[in-house]
């Protein structure tokens, strides 16, 4: 079942399990708002279970760095707007995902990475990336990273 997330009234909703859900919560809202303000676009996620493919797509992208991550997914997001195909996923730990995919330029392809508020740099990627901070009312204190794709995806 889909959820409108509201970056207004943050609910944990759908991430309850996460021992930083109240972050990762606002990190949820944090990226709504991102989206409602520059695209006009509601942020809907879907239970992880429901959303094989999506995980499917970007397991096969993080393969390209040898990354594959122990903490359970909880939900994602997938849709498009303009030109840029973006997909995320929301984990356990308190990680946030994305993947931007330009559709018609190759140069502009990323995989995003976003630590929530008190939870440790995953064992994944604390050796393989370095992280900048960046305050968010929604979310306090974020960690992020990022790496250019390579392939065709």
């Amino acid at each position: 079942m889909s959820y409108i997330v509201d970056f207004k009234n943050v609910s944990m909703v759908g991430l309850e399990s996460s021992p930083v859900a109240e972050a990762l919560a606002g990190l949820r809202a944090n990226e709504a708002r991102y989206f409602m303000n520059k695209y006009k676009h509601e942020f809907t996620v879907i239970p992880a279970s429901e959303s094989q493919e999506s995980l499917a797509y970007v397991n096969r992208i993080l393969e390209e760095r040898g990354i594959a991550f122990a903490a359970k997914p909880l939900e994602t997001s997938r849709f498009q707007v303009e030109n840029i195909l973006f997909t995320y996923v929301f984990y356990e730990d308190g990680l946030a995902l994305n993947v931007m995919y330009t559709v018609d330029d190759p140069k502009k392809r990323a995989v995003g990475f976003k630590l929530s508020e008190g939870m440790e740099v995953p064992k994944e990627l604390e050796a393989k990336f370095k992280f900048a901070r960046q305050k968010s009312k929604l979310a306090g204190t974020i960690r992020g990273s990022f790496f250019v794709i390579k392939g065709q995806y």
